[in-house]
């Protein structure tokens, strides 16, 4: 019997014209770095044949791995164009450190998980993408010895928006992240742009996320739970 193996390509030219192109992500660099990076390999062997569907999956640590799309439109919202230095908070499977390592110049980028850090510096590797740091730690304070950055993205939603964050901006630079509204479960996308001593808000839409913990962020949870 023929073992026939899934074209990871042609899933991936799928997502990109059925769940980017479609819903008006434009931005060539980002749908280029979509094509290119093979998100199969940052998912569990069990989710495999559910990579490419627009849909977030579970990782390691009761984590997850973000649905392409919103992947793409925080990426498109950073305007990266090549020569950035970038803040990731939440390396998680380490997808989106991929995506960021074609788009940018440099990435740091911090987990709170070990084990999650682990796992992705080795996927990684694996692929040759070496523009990056990856740091275990409390991704809610920001990394103030590489600051500032160009650009910062944050994969969990946060109760607030982080000063540090803020304050390792450059001049120019956006940070990107959800933001929970005061008093309710709805989260909203907020994209943070400094220019020089002025700092600017934008909502760009509803979405859902888990946590952001830290200093930051809201409590880790009890002894036992992720």
């Amino acid at each position: 019997m023929t073992n026939i193996q899934p074209n990871y390509a042609a899933q991936r030219e799928k997502m990109i014209a059925n769940q980017l192109i479609a819903r008006h992500i434009t931005d060539e660099r980002v749908l280029a770095a979509m094509r290119a990076v093979p998100r199969h390999l940052f998912v569990p062997p069990e989710w495999v044949p559910f990579a490419y569907q627009d849909r977030p999956l579970p990782i390691a640590a009761e984590q997850t791995i973000s649905q392409p799309y919103i992947v793409a439109f925080m990426l498109q919202a950073l305007t990266l164009v090549g020569g950035e230095s970038v803040l990731e908070v939440g390396t998680g499977s380490g997808y989106q450190t991929a995506l960021l390592c074609h788009l940018a110049r440099w990435v740091t980028s911090l987990e709170r998980h070990a084990v999650l850090a682990e796992g992705a510096a080795a996927i990684l590797d694996r692929l040759g993408l070496t523009n990056r740091e990856i740091i275990v730690g409390d991704g809610s304070v920001g990394c103030p010895e590489h600051a500032p950055y160009d650009a910062i993205t944050v994969g969990a939603v946060a109760p607030r928006i982080p000063p540090p964050l803020v304050t390792q901006l450059a001049d120019g630079g956006r940070l990107i992240l959800p933001v929970a509204a005061p008093n309710s479960k709805r989260q909203f996308l907020i994209r943070v742009r400094r220019e020089g001593k002025q700092v600017r808000f934008e909502n760009m839409g509803e979405v859902v996320f888990v946590p952001l913990v830290g200093e930051q962020g809201y409590p880790p949870p009890p002894a036992g739970n992720a």
